[in-house]
C-alpha cells in the first residue's frame, strides 16, 4: 500500500497549497490586490465604452443610409430646397441636382410652393437662395410660386430661417430636398424646429456618382448628426465630389 499522498499536477498533495488547505487559499482579488482589481475593472469599463460607442456610430450610419433611400412625395405645403455652393449666380452641380428634384416634385403637384434657402459667402454677389430661385424660373417654375429665404450659412441656420418664414405664413408641412446622405440630419433639424417634415432626396449629382462619394457622404453625415444630437450645433463639412 502506497502511503504517499496523491499529488496534484503542481506536485502538491491534493487538498493543499503550500501546506494550506485549498479552502484557506487567498481569493483572486486578495492575490491581485486593490491596484490589480482596479485595473481589471478599468479595462472592462473602457472596453464597454468603446463597444457602446461603436454601436452608436454604427447604428447612426445605418439610419443615415436607410433614410437616404426614402423618397416620400406625399403632399405638403411647401418644397424646401437646401442651398449649396453657387458661382456668380450659377448653381453648382450639387445645388443643380437639388433644384431639379424640387422642380420635378412641383410639376407632380406635391406642393404649391418651392422655398429656396441659403445666404452667401463673403465676396459673393448672389445668395444661394436667389441663385436657386433664378434657376427654377429658368426651368419654368412660376416666379410667384418660389420663395427665396436668403439666410443661413449652414444647415441649421437655413432650417431655422425656413421654419420662421413658413410659420409666419401659417404653414408647417414640408418635403425637404437635399442629397440622400443629408436627408436624416435635415429632417431631424426641421422637426426640432417645429416643422412636419419628410424627405425626397436627389438621385443624381456628385453625392451619388461613385461608391467613394457615397461612403464619404455617409461617414460625413454620421459624424455631423451625432455632433448635432449631442450639442444642437451644426457641423457642416465641405464636399469633395467635384461640386
Amino acid at each position: 500500500m502506497n502511503s504517499t499522498l496523491d499529488r496534484n499536477p503542481y506536485g502538491e498533495p491534493d487538498g493543499y497549497s503550500y501546506g494550506r488547505p485549498l479552502d484557506q487559499r487567498p481569493s483572486d482579488p486578495d492575490r491581485l490586490g486593490f491596484v490589480g482589481t482596479l485595473g481589471r475593472w478599468t479595462t472592462r469599463l473602457i472596453l464597454g465604452v468603446v463597444l457602446m460607442g461603436l454601436l452608436v456610430v454604427g447604428g447612426t450610419a445605418v439610419r443615415v443610409w436607410q433614410v437616404a433611400r426614402i423618397d416620400d412625395n406625399s403632399p405638403a405645403e411647401a418644397i424646401v430646397v437646401l442651398g449649396a455652393a453657387q458661382y456668380s449666380g450659377t448653381p453648382s452641380t450639387v445645388f443643380e441636382a437639388r433644384l431639379d428634384q424640387a422642380a420635378t416634385l412641383y410639376e407632380q403637384g406635391v406642393a404649391p410652393e418651392i422655398v429656396t434657402v441659403g445666404g452667401k459667402q463673403e465676396g459673393d454677389l448672389f445668395t444661394e437662395a436667389a441663385s436657386g430661385r433664378n434657376y427654377l424660373i429658368e426651368q419654368g417654375v412660376p416666379a410667384d410660386k418660389i420663395t427665396a429665404v436668403e439666410e443661413g450659412s449652414d444647415t441649421l441656420e437655413s432650417i431655422e430661417a425656413v421654419s420662421n418664414t413658413l410659420r409666419e405664413q401659417g404653414k408647417s408641412s414640408v418635403v425637404l430636398v437635399s442629397d440622400p446622405w443629408h436627408s436624416l440630419r435635415t429632417r431631424t433639424m426641421a422637426r426640432d424646429a417645429g416643422l412636419d417634415a419628410w424627405t425626397s432626396p436627389t438621385r443624381t449629382g456628385p453625392a451619388v456618382y461613385t461608391r467613394e462619394s457615397q461612403a464619404h457622404g455617409i461617414a460625413r453625415e454620421t459624424g455631423a448628426l451625432l455632433w448635432y444630437q449631442l450639442t444642437h450645433f451644426t457641423a457642416d463639412f465641405s464636399y469633395t465630389a467635384g461640386q
